[in-house]
């Protein structure tokens, strides 16, 4: 579908051309960001950000990179995918400040768990380029298994097997006991 005209619109900034993109794209974007951001309150809340961002940032598109649904779709993605992190790490400080005044961990424990955490990312930084991609994928950014291997143009099978391979030879390499 050709949106030049609604390409321009915005980019002129004209009224009603926010309410032709919600309208185009709004069902499309929260198929983006759903499977990311389960709450409802939390996806709703990206979608807006989303179109504000596209909003703010229209002139920055150009067409002969991208076609406006795939230019959408990588802004709804990233938004996600950084409120999803921006969540877990608000959760994780708040949990840590709830455990800390009650037990403080040692400086041994603090040393040895930055230990492990660098030799973890030592040994993902040894794995092939497309090892990396799923580990990553999985594990730092929780995509969905079916979403990275659509992303990566795999089948979820080779995905998996491959993640298995991936979690075995990261076991072996830091020293770890594999349990299935």
């Amino acid at each position: 579908m050709d949106y030049t005209k609604l390409i321009q619109a915005m980019q002129d900034r004209r009224p009603g051309a926010m309410e032709e993109v919600q309208t185009a794209f709004t069902p499309m974007l929260r198929y983006i960001i759903a499977p990311i951001l389960p709450d409802t309150r939390d996806a709703e809340e990206c979608l807006s950000d989303v179109l504000l961002q596209a909003w703010n940032t229209i002139a920055s598109y150009d067409p002969a990179r991208a076609s406006l649904s795939t230019w959408l779709t990588h802004l709804a993605r990233n938004a996600a995918l950084n409120r999803r992190r921006s969540n877990q790490r608000r959760r994780e400080s708040t949990a840590l400040d709830e455990t800390v005044p009650d037990s403080r961990e040692d400086p041994e424990q603090s040393f040895l768990k930055a230990e492990q955490a660098q030799a973890l990312w030592a040994a993902v930084g040894r794995l092939r380029w497309l090892d990396q991609q799923l580990f990553l994928r999985k594990y730092y950014y929780y995509q969905l298994t079916a979403q990275i291997a659509a992303e990566l143009g795999l089948t979820v099978r080779a995905v998996e097997g491959r993640l298995y391979r991936i979690r075995r030879r990261l076991q072996r390499e830091l020293g770890g006991v594999y349990h299935g």
